[in-house]
């Protein structure tokens, strides 16, 4: 019976397990293709490129007068190497699986025709599609471009930042379009690396973005029953004391969506108008109580 059960959950594990990896691919194979539609049908016929690898592949393929596929596919093979000893195994299959997605994507296609000649249109849509598509990839656990793991080996052995690293490189990059495209051009890809940056986070963070809140009362056990009530949210007790005092104090712990932060702040002001509250960001809540409970 014992070896019946083990052999049932090895068995439903393996099946989530493909699930899982059918799923990242999807999603991956997803990203890489809207990051082809970005540059393909918006960015690249207008003289306007990204940062990065991609910005460095637009202006070699202007240049050489090659697919652009090749040199998003050469330029990033070497960071896959650094992606596995820096990040791991997984990281550098899903990237090198994207890249190919983006490649292959870049290539099919390069003969569609522009779908705006305006280039500030193109500059801002084109930024949309490609940071969603970044986005994408990168929840699922991969990569389309080496720039953030050469940034991470850099910033071992200097004073800077990940992302100032990431910000310097990607200014060189973009300002570089200038002496390529003209500076008109240049400054349109200024905005499309701006706009494809915000649409990454939004992509990866969620537009439903979830914020923790702690908050401390005397009155803790009124306003926990009552969020929990009205917000059909979990509350969770917490044991603390104060530096000062040295009184004993509970502090309790909620995590909601932004759109009920007033909410919340509402309902703990009529038990406790001098109640600490205290809001952060969360960029991914899993596993739990989060679920949202029927409120009446």
């Amino acid at each position: 019976m014992n070896v019946d059960n083990a052999a049932f959950h090895s068995s439903k594990g393996s099946k989530q397990s493909i699930a899982k990896l059918v799923r990242r691919a999807v999603f991956i194979i997803i990203g890489a293709g809207l990051f082809s539609v970005g540059l393909e049908v918006f960015l690249v016929p207008n003289n306007i490129i990204d940062g990065g690898i991609t910005g460095i592949s637009i202006m070699l393929s202007h240049f050489l007068g090659l697919p652009l596929g090749i040199f998003l596919t050469l330029l990033n093979l070497p960071f896959l190497y650094l992606g596995y000893k820096q990040i791991g195994k997984t990281f550098a299959l899903s990237t090198l699986f994207g890249i190919l997605a983006m490649s292959l994507g870049t290539y099919l296609l390069h003969p569609v025709p522009a779908f705006t000649a305006d280039p500030l249109l193109a500059a801002v849509f084109g930024g949309v599609i490609l940071g969603v598509g970044i986005g994408l990839v990168i929840r699922s656990g991969g990569s389309l471009d080496g720039t953030e793991i050469v940034a991470i080996l850099i910033n071992k052995k200097s004073p800077f930042s990940v992302g100032e690293i990431v910000l310097f490189v990607n200014l060189f990059i973009l300002g570089s379009a200038g002496f390529v495209f003209g500076w008109d051009h240049a400054m349109y890809s200024l905005i499309a690396y701006y706009i494809a940056m915000k649409m990454i986070d939004v992509t990866i963070e969620g537009l439903d973005q979830s914020k923790s809140v702690w908050i401390i009362s005397d009155k803790y056990k009124e306003i926990g029953d009552a969020l929990t009530q009205r917000l059909g949210r979990g509350v969770t007790f917490l044991h603390g004391e104060g530096a000062y005092t040295g009184d004993d104090k509970k502090v309790i712990f909620i995590v909601i969506t932004r759109l009920e932060e007033a909410k919340l702040k509402t309902i703990v002001e009529e038990w406790d108008e001098n109640a600490f509250i205290a809001v952060g960001n969360i960029h991914d809540v899993k596993g739990g109580r989060f679920k949202k409970k029927d409120i009446h």
